[in-house]
C-alpha cells in the first residue's frame, strides 16, 4: 500500500496511524484490512477543528465517507496528480460557520479491484463479470464505520451520515444509499457512471421507496469528449434526478447540478465541492 501515501510530511505513531502533516488540518491514515474483499487499503481520516480541545471531549461530530479516498486530500496520491482539495475546503467553510464541524473519510480504492469493487451488477461494456459492488454496503456498515467509531468521536444515524464519490466512486455511493438509505442520509453523487452495466442502477433506482434525506447530484456538460456521448450523460443524471423528484425529494432534499463546459476530472469535482457540502450539511 505505501504507494498510495505521499512520501513528504508525515509521522507514525507507536500504533501505527500515520498523520499527514502537510494537510490542512489533522489527517491521520490508518492501514486497513478487509475480510470482505480480502485486501488491504487506506482509511484517511479528516478530523475539523478543535477535535482535540478539551472543550470539545464530549462532542461526536457528523461523518462524511468518501469514495477514491486517494484523490481527496493530496495531490502526490491522487490518480491525475490533482486533489479535491477536500481539507482545505472542509477547513474553511467550518471556520466561516457555513457548515458543521464534521469529520470526512476517505476509503481508498483497491487498484487494480477499483471496478469490481465499485460495480454491483455485471457488465459487458466494459466487460466487468465477476463484481464485488454488492458487498460495498456490508463493508461500509460492518467494517469501516465500526472502525471509526471506535476510534474517533462520531454521531450515528442516517442525519449524521454522509457517503459519496465520483464516476464509479459515485455510482457504488449511489447504489449504497439504495439499499441502505437507513444508514446513508446524505449523499453526494459527482459524475456518476449511470452507464454502467446498460444502465442497471436507473431502472433500480424507478422502484426506489425510500431515499436519502438529501441528495448533491452534479455532472458537467463535456463529461465524455464526444457530443453525442456528453449529451447520454447529461440525460442520464437528468432522468435519475427526475426518478428522485418524483418520489418527493423537492429543492431543499435535490440539488442538480450541471455545469456547462466541466469535465470528468478532479479539478471539476473540487470546484463543485464547496457547495455539495453547505448542501448536505448546513442546517
Amino acid at each position: 500500500m505505501q504507494d498510495a501515501l505521499s512520501q513528504s510530511s508525515q509521522t507514525e505513531s507507536s500504533s501505527g496511524v500515520i498523520r499527514d502533516t502537510s494537510a490542512t488540518g489533522d489527517l491521520r491514515i490508518h492501514p486497513f484490512r478487509s475480510r470482505f474483499f480480502h485486501n488491504s487499503r487506506y482509511l484517511r481520516v479528516w478530523l475539523p477543528p478543535g477535535y482535540d480541545d478539551a472543550a470539545n471531549a464530549d462532542r461526536r461530530y457528523p461523518v462524511l465517507y468518501l469514495n477514491d479516498g486517494q484523490n481527496l486530500f493530496e495531490s502526490s496520491t491522487s490518480f491525475v496528480g490533482v486533489e479535491w482539495q477536500v481539507d482545505e475546503t472542509a477547513d474553511r467553510l467550518i471556520r466561516e460557520n457555513a457548515i458543521p464541524p464534521l469529520i470526512i473519510v476517505g476509503i481508498d480504492n483497491a487498484g487494480k479491484d477499483r471496478f469490481r469493487e465499485y460495480m454491483p451488477h455485471r457488465s459487458l461494456h466494459p466487460v466487468m463479470l465477476r463484481v464485488q459492488g454488492t458487498k460495498y454496503p456490508k463493508f461500509l456498515q460492518k467494517e469501516v464505520m465500526p472502525f471509526v467509531a471506535r476510534s474517533y468521536r462520531v454521531a450515528t444515524g442516517p442525519e449524521n451520515t454522509g457517503l459519496g464519490g465520483s464516476s464509479l466512486g459515485a455510482l457504488i455511493a449511489l447504489y449504497t444509499g439504495l439499499e441502505r438509505p437507513d444508514l446513508v442520509g446524505r449523499l453526494l453523487l459527482e459524475s456518476p457512471s449511470l452507464w454502467a452495466s446498460s444502465r442497471q442502477l436507473i431502472r433500480e433506482s424507478r422502484g426506489a421507496t425510500r431515499w436519502p434525506e438529501r441528495v448533491y447530484l452534479a455532472t458537467g456538460t463535456a463529461e465524455a469528449g464526444r457530443r453525442d456521448r456528453d449529451q447520454s450523460v447529461v440525460d442520464d443524471v437528468r432522468e435519475l434526478a427526475g426518478i428522485m423528484r418524483r418520489a418527493n425529494l423537492d429543492e431543499n432534499r435535490l440539488r442538480l447540478v450541471i455545469a456547462e463546459g466541466a469535465t470528468h476530472h478532479e479539478s471539476a469535482w473540487a470546484q463543485r465541492f464547496p457547495e455539495a457540502l453547505r448542501f448536505l450539511f448546513a442546517a
